[in-house]
């Protein structure tokens, strides 16, 4: 189903509000993500740790969170990098390889919404080739 523009205004102002409140001491890169299930919108910010492998993507966690309320059917996922420089376009803007694959599990057909420009994309166009277990 197709996002108004009010829906999407919505879920990147959510997003961009939550990445005020991520944790990013190492990289200063704050993330905001903002999903939605039906007419509820769950949020999540990237949370960064000193052992880096444990850092977790905002996406993850607002997909989690989602998740831990009871929601499986997602609509849209808004990303927004606060401190992102616009002089690396998307590719610093896009998610990562981790939370195209927990997305590909959890929110195959939700449309991924880069907020701050005006491109959204499909999983498929992110990851075209999924690890699957069925």
């Amino acid at each position: 189903m197709t996002l108004t523009p009010e829906e999407r205004a919505n879920l990147c102002n959510a997003a961009q509000e939550a990445a005020k409140s991520a944790y990013a001491k190492y990289s200063n890169f704050r993330v905001g993500a903002a999903v939605l299930a039906g007419d509820q919108i769950y949020i999540g910010v990237n949370v960064e740790n000193a052992s880096y492998g444990l850092t977790i993507c905002a996406e993850r966690v607002a997909l989690c969170s989602a998740i831990a309320q009871g929601e499986r059917a997602f609509r849209a996922i808004a990303v927004a990098c606060i401190d992102a420089d616009p002089n690396l376009g998307l590719r610093s803007l896009v998610p990562c390889g981790n939370c195209r694959q927990v997305i590909a599990e959890l929110a195959e057909t939700a449309e991924i919404i880069i907020c701050g420009s005006d491109k959204s994309f499909a999983l498929s166009d992110l990851l075209p080739l999924h690890f699957k277990l069925d």
